[in-house]
């Protein structure tokens, strides 16, 4: 039998499969519908849901533009620091850990183990260590700083370590062959390959954390997400659209320049 052929008989294969996983996720669309219920929107529903709305398109323009402790702008820039400082300590403290992680480098016990601690660190939310941190330094930018930081070791220690098994091995062992100390073969041969890759990936996980900062002032972490949450408690639209504005101007800045950032890293 050709290929053609074989191609033809597994043709009607294929097709009942594809059927089956679409007749599958017609059902489940079906009974997902069946947790609707259009019987609870009431007419206040309706009219806050135009108050909410015209808030969003009349934005609060005195909060978003002016220069006070309580402007939009100044608790943007202090997200952005809560983000910068987090990603950084989150960055410096994966590197011994996506190190320990790496079967390539050490024992895979000790890879095992490694990779279990961060597996755990990844598992636990941002806000629940929120809430952890707040109880131990107190509501504050503090608490934020570190809740970023420890968010960030998880994901930036696993591709630190894909990065770390990708190592071409023969420069190390031509660097052996020539008599090259361990301190230049980690400055000469793995340090080449890795900073590039680190950066970027470290780039990334800051554009990420602009949005985890954003979150966690929702539970006193500091940051723009404590205003966002008290102006909607207090139905104040116009105040919760000029703040979304700005977190989203602000955000789309950030994601233009890194990836540009990025985009050079990668072709360096």
């Amino acid at each position: 039998m050709n290929t053609i052929e074989k191609q033809l008989a597994a043709a009607p294969r294929n097709q009942r499969y594809l059927w089956t996983i679409a007749a599958i996720v017609a059902v489940l669309f079906v009974w997902s519908l069946t947790a609707v219920n259009l019987n609870q929107i009431e007419q206040s529903g309706l009219k806050i849901a135009k108050n909410i709305v015209y808030g969003l398109t009349h934005p609060d323009t005195e909060l978003l533009f002016n220069v006070s402790k309580q402007s939009v702008l100044y608790l943007l820039l202090q997200t952005v620091a809560i983000a910068f400082l987090g990603t950084i300590v989150g960055a410096v403290l994966a590197v011994p850990l996506a190190f320990l992680a790496a079967s390539n480098i050490v024992p895979k016990p000790v890879s095992w183990v490694t990779r279990l601690v961060l597996i755990v660190i990844r598992t636990v939310p941002a806000l629940v260590y929120g809430l952890m941190f707040i109880r131990v330094t107190g509501p504050g930018a503090f608490a934020g700083v570190l809740t970023v930081g420890l968010t960030s070791i998880g994901m930036l220690a696993k591709l630190y370590v894909d990065a770390i098994e990708e190592l071409d091995t023969r420069v190390l062992e031509s660097m052996t062959s020539v008599g090259c100390t361990t301190f230049e073969k980690i400055r000469f041969g793995i340090v080449p390959q890795l900073l590039s890759v680190f950066m970027s990936v470290m780039i990334y996980r800051f554009d990420m954390n602009m949005r985890e900062a954003s979150i966690l002032g929702m539970v006193s972490a500091g940051g723009i997400g404590a205003p966002l949450i008290f102006a909607m408690r207090s139905y104040k639209w116009d105040q919760v659209g000029s703040i979304l504005i700005g977190l989203v101007v602000f955000i789309l800045i950030i994601e233009y320049f890194s990836n540009r950032v990025r985009a050079k890293l990668v072709k360096g």
